[in-house]
């Protein structure tokens, strides 16, 4: 299947000037990805709905089934397109599964850690989460990369260490949940990104849920012989839910694909906001959950932060299209 659009007729034209159909293309490959990414994010903003129809499932099991249904999916979908010999190649090269097996733990704890919050009541601190990961991101670049920030990130930085002092104080408590979704998806996000160029997404989601697969089952079985699970003691729609956790993994990460194949970082970075800002909507108007003025406040000191990051971002964009577009007029 090819990932940009088919070439327009007047292409094949000798007489048809080539300009005159480009930019149509490229404003429909544009679009394209845009969809794919807001039906990438807006799937996973959406995700605590799911997490809730599921009671009364704990987040234990939830995870389990998560990992168990989405590799039963990722086997069919690579028997379908006949892809095993890509998985046992990865099996095979030791610098794509050691990375691919960090990237399952880290995975693994976000999981746990946000399904947990959701269906403890505390989804507004897992959107948090999310709202804070592009700073961890930047911290990352810095820490482990030994990557110079520009002014703009080094105050956006700063305006998030201020945020998650006021939010310590109004929760009264580390806001631990948001820290370790930031921590665990912006490493796994690092690792996946050194490791990425070499795996696709079906590639890289099936050798993770391999890795986590074995613990998972020990993990199913054990709850079923002491009577936690609830996988077949909840009737046939509990049961289907629990087993479409497999495409409901799956889906968005193909659709991540389609639309990181087809946008630029820029874009992708912008469009990463649309899910926390969900998740937060969703804990609010349909789970009621507590806000307290303190909270809003803190809430607003980061997104103050996003606010200088995005500025920083978009300015560098722009400052690289107008180098590249010298560089080529020079040439």
């Amino acid at each position: 299947m090819s990932d940009g659009p088919t070439a327009p007729a007047a292409l094949t034209s000798p007489e048809a000037p080539p300009r005159a159909a480009a930019p149509a293309a490229v404003d429909k490959d544009t679009t394209t990805g845009i969809l794919f990414g807001i039906g990438a994010y807006g799937l996973w903003g959406l995700l605590p709905l799911y997490f809730f129809v599921l009671h009364p499932a704990s987040a234990v099991e939830i995870v389990a089934n998560r990992v168990v249904w989405s590799l039963v999916f990722c086997a069919l979908l690579i028997t379908v397109t006949r892809t095993w010999r890509v998985i046992g190649a990865a099996f095979r090269n030791r610098t794509v599964m050691g990375p691919l097996a960090l990237a399952a733990g880290l995975i693994a704890v976000n999981w746990l850690t946000y399904t947990y919050g959701v269906t403890t009541g505390q989804a507004v601190e897992t959107s948090l989460g999310y709202f804070i990961n592009p700073l961890v991101s930047v911290l990352l670049g810095v820490f482990v990369l030994k990557e110079k920030l520009r002014p703009l990130q080094w105050a956006a930085v700063g305006v998030g260490f201020v945020a998650v002092g006021v939010l310590t104080y109004s929760y009264g408590k580390l806001p631990w949940i948001a820290l370790t979704l930031a921590f665990s998806f912006g490493l796994y996000g690092f690792v996946k990104k050194r490791v990425g160029p070499r795996v696709d997404a079906i590639t890289s989601l099936s050798v993770e849920t391999i890795v986590l697969a074995p613990l998972a089952g020990v993990v199913m079985v054990v709850l079923a012989v002491t009577g936690a699970a609830t996988l077949t003691t909840n009737g046939a729609g509990h049961f289907w839910l629990l087993a479409a956790s497999g495409v409901i993994t799956a889906v968005p990460l193909l659709f991540f694909g389609a639309s990181a194949r087809r946008l630029p970082m820029t874009t992708i970075g912008l469009l990463q906001y649309f899910a926390p800002v969900l998740q937060f909507i969703v804990a609010l108007v349909v789970f009621r959950e507590a806000m307290t003025p303190e909270r809003w406040i803190g809430f607003g000191v980061v997104w103050l932060a996003l606010l200088l990051l995005t500025a920083d971002m978009l300015r560098t964009a722009r400052r690289n299209a107008v180098t590249r577009r010298l560089a080529r007029t020079a040439a």
